[in-house]
């Protein structure tokens, strides 16, 4: 009935309040816009005063000045060294700032959960809600800081409370991007190759004694090269032999063929008086002959003479040359001699060399034979040696290893990381709120509620209080009021 006589007042009213109707209101809610006032400035004076915010702060500086090394089979990987630190670095450790169980660490350790009320696994959760609700953590615009803030009542709270996180963060940080026995897994992996390593060196050691071989492989190549040029020796002393055969035969024809002596001298001799007579005339008989063709025409008796007994002393003389009295010496033929000595040096030879070509392939069938040995030896010490070596890679592998992760267990201990706290949290001495701004706060805030409980108040009363109410719900004039008089 009620809320129908508001609604009715509500539909009837054609026009919204002016000021006159505020103040109306004001004024016939001063009673309780008053008490409304000063109790809620009061509480929240009260609760500023007794009950003030501490807010500690820290900063973390996320940087790149060292680069764990790649867990890897390599012995060496390839890491590229930003010096800028990524969004996505800043907003990991953020989140690791943020993890559940860093900030359960951070209330068992500050006994935070003794504030709250219930089981110990109930306070225990409380505490982490209201932890994670009050610790604000935020990276800073354009830098590599990330700023951590925690307000409470106590101030020493605070400061422990943000301490205890940087210790935790710290420890989670390191757990997190490097993990824990890496040092004695590859202590162990070393240990263990280098056992590996001193069984394959006295494998291969024991096989080198037994069958007497120190390099397999490089005897057996020794060996090729050997019965490579015995058996270019052995090819050239057939083809000496096939050649030698060849030359006996064709000495053994030449000597059937040579006579065994030879005419080593032939003298012809013949009457050199008579000759030097008949040469006399003969020139005798031309000089003359010249001197009457000084005189005379070759048609002249005379000279024809002279020439027909030229002529017959010319035949006379070489009819004595050409019957000269005649002397033959023989001897011993000195080409078959040299035949009958190249053919029994050719045979002598063709038995030195048919000796040599037996030898020859003798000492090729034992190279081959050796050959096929060291061959066969030369695999199974390659096989040792390959094993050897890769024990020795893996060994050194993880010694290199080893010593790397020595390095950063030392670089964790002297708390070289890559996250810093720039700014350590202290003890704020000062509250967040000041005074006159909180002051200020809680005038608006008190007098903005007390006035809406008053026009809510007002609002709600289904009284009538003015003529003008009354004329719009009724719909007639008012002829008189009588104002209520206070007592």
């Amino acid at each position: 009935m009620q809320q129908e006589f508001i609604d009715e007042r509500i539909d009837r009213r054609t026009g919204g309040p002016t000021a006159r109707d505020v103040a109306a209101v004001i004024f016939r809610q001063k009673k309780m816009l008053l008490v409304s006032f000063v109790v809620i400035l009061l509480g929240i004076v009260l609760s500023g005063v007794l009950m003030p915010k501490y807010q500690a702060q820290m900063k973390i500086l996320v940087r790149r000045e060292r680069v764990d090394p790649v867990i890897t089979s390599q012995p060496n990987t390839l890491q590229l060294n930003r010096e800028e630190v990524t969004e996505a670095e800043l907003n990991s450790e953020v989140e690791l700032l943020n993890s559940s169980d860093l900030l359960h660490k951070a209330v068992v350790a500050t006994a935070l959960q003794d504030q709250e009320t219930g089981s110990e696994e109930v306070r225990t959760a409380k505490a982490v809600r209201q932890l994670a609700k009050q610790l604000h953590i935020e990276p800073l615009r354009k830098t590599n800081v990330i700023a951590v803030t925690y307000e409470s009542s106590d101030p020493a709270m605070a400061s422990k409370v943000l301490n205890t996180l940087a210790g935790l963060y710290t420890e989670k940080h390191l757990e997190v991007h490097r993990p824990s026995g890496e040092f004695r897994f590859f202590d162990q992996q070393a240990e263990q190759y280098r056992k590996g390593l001193q069984r394959a060196e006295q494998r291969l050691t024991d096989f080198t004694r037994q069958h007497g071989t120190v390099s397999a492989q490089m005897e057996r190549d020794i060996t090729l090269q050997k019965l490579s040029e015995f058996e270019v020796s052995y090819r050239q002393t057939q083809a000496a032999v096939a050649e030698t055969e060849q030359r006996i035969r064709a000495l053994e024809q030449q000597q059937n063929s040579l006579p065994g002596r030879l005419t080593t001298q032939v003298r012809t001799s013949d009457n050199p008086q008579l000759l030097q007579q008949m040469k006399s005339t003969l020139l005798n008989l031309e000089l003359k002959r010249t001197e009457l063709l000084t005189k005379f025409d070759p048609s002249y008796r005379l000279v024809q003479e002279l020439d027909k007994q030229i002529a017959d002393t010319r035949a006379a003389i070489a009819a004595e040359e050409k019957a000269p009295v005649r002397e033959q010496t023989t001897d011993q033929n000195p080409t078959s001699l040299w035949v009958n000595a190249e053919l029994a040096k050719a045979r002598t030879d063709l038995s030195a060399l048919k000796a040599k070509a037996a030898a020859t392939s003798a000492i090729l069938n034992l190279y081959r034979q050796t050959a096929r040995e060291l061959q066969e030896s030369a695999l199974v010490q390659q096989d040792l040696l390959r094993a050897a070596k890769t024990a020795e890679e893996n060994y050194l592998l993880y010694q290199r290893k080893q010593e790397e992760a020595r390095i950063n267990d030392a670089l964790d201990q002297r708390g070289i990381l890559n996250v810093a706290i720039a700014e350590q949290p202290a003890v704020p001495a000062l509250p967040v709120r000041s005074t006159l701004l909180y002051g200020l706060l809680s005038v608006f805030l008190a007098g903005t509620a007390s006035l809406g409980m008053a026009f809510t108040s007002d609002f709600l009363d289904p009284s009538f209080r003015t003529p003008t109410e009354v004329n719009a719900y009724l719909g007639s004039p008012v002829l008189a009021s009588i104002p209520k008089r206070g007592k």
